[in-house]
């Protein structure tokens, strides 16, 4: 089983002998970012220090879809098929109206600038959860450097009223975000202070109220080597997390079952394809591919 390690007899069942992980495209500074377009039967992701988000599909291959990207990150649709990225230069949300138009959605919080969103998702009652670390105003590789305004946090956001409040506030560094499939537990990733000797890194898991509320918080699970930076979920529950190694996979308890082997360090995955289930694998300067025995879980949308 080449390009796998399995850790629970289980994941075999995960995996195809005949489909390894593919190197889709290659020449970035570090990648960021992906999401399929499912009605588009694309790829878009960020090469990030390069200002640009790209594209790429089976048919027509590699092109730049958007430059400059205002040094773009974490991209996700809304429930009508939009597409929202979070800009570090901007420090901010942006949408893509369905006629191209740019749309600022949100830079500001009590009045004070954002620090430099990184990931985003949307829940089915079209709220809008995103992370809001330092790393993108803290040197000018990935933005800029520019001045915080206020501590890192998880927000939540609804674009129906306006309304934005932080959803937990106990965070050096928030990055990655996935809900189960049921909306009930928000994964979070935590990078720490990476000024730091010693940041604090691992994935922590939250309940969610009916009314938005989080509760709880604790490790989830800690990635070794590296560390989580951006995850998704399957159909039933399992977390696949980015690390030093490759992708993890990790039941819904936390257990590490297996993983896909790539020889570069990952940022983040989406999952994809006709059956969303490809999984496409941001990987420093590479972009991987590999068809797997599982499905994304659903997300709202359209042309997911």
């Amino acid at each position: 089983m080449d390009g796998f390690e399995v850790h629970d007899p289980g994941f075999r069942h995960y995996v195809l002998d005949n489909a390894g992980p593919e190197e889709i495209a290659a020449g970035f500074r570090w990648v960021e970012g992906p999401i399929w377009m499912g009605d588009w039967n694309c790829l878009l992701f960020q090469d990030l220090p390069r200002n640009r988000t790209m594209r790429w599909s089976e048919a027509e291959g590699l092109s730049i879809y958007r430059a400059p990207s205002d040094y773009g990150n974490g991209q996700t649709r809304d429930r009508e098929g939009r597409l929202i990225a979070c800009s570090h230069h901007g420090r901010c949300l942006y949408r893509t109206e369905h006629d191209g138009r740019v749309t600022r959605l949100i830079d500001r919080h009590a009045g004070k600038r954002l620090n430099a969103p990184n990931d985003v998702i949307v829940k089915s009652d079209g709220t809008i959860w995103f992370t809001d670390p330092l790393y993108g105003i803290s040197n000018d590789y990935e933005g800029g450097r520019q001045e915080s305004e206020q501590p890192p946090a998880l927000y939540r956001f609804d674009p129906a009223t306006g309304d934005i409040r932080v959803a937990a506030g106990d965070f050096d560094g928030p990055n990655g975000l996935a809900f189960s499939p049921d909306e009930r537990r928000l994964y979070v990733s935590e990078t720490g202070d990476q000024s730091r000797p010693d940041p604090r890194q691992y994935i922590r898991a939250f309940d969610v109220g009916a009314d938005g509320t989080l509760n709880g918080g604790d490790i989830f699970h800690k990635i070794a080597p590296g560390y989580c930076d951006g995850m998704k979920v399957d159909e039933d529950g399992n977390v696949w997390s980015s690390a030093a190694d490759g992708v993890h996979c990790l039941s819904p308890e936390g257990r590490l079952l297996g993983k896909v082997r790539v020889p570069y360090r990952v940022s983040n995955l989406t999952w994809g394809g006709v059956h969303r289930n490809r999984l496409f694998i941001a990987a420093s300067q590479r972009v991987f591919a590999i068809f797997l025995n599982r499905r994304g879980a659903p997300l709202p949308g359209a042309g997911r």
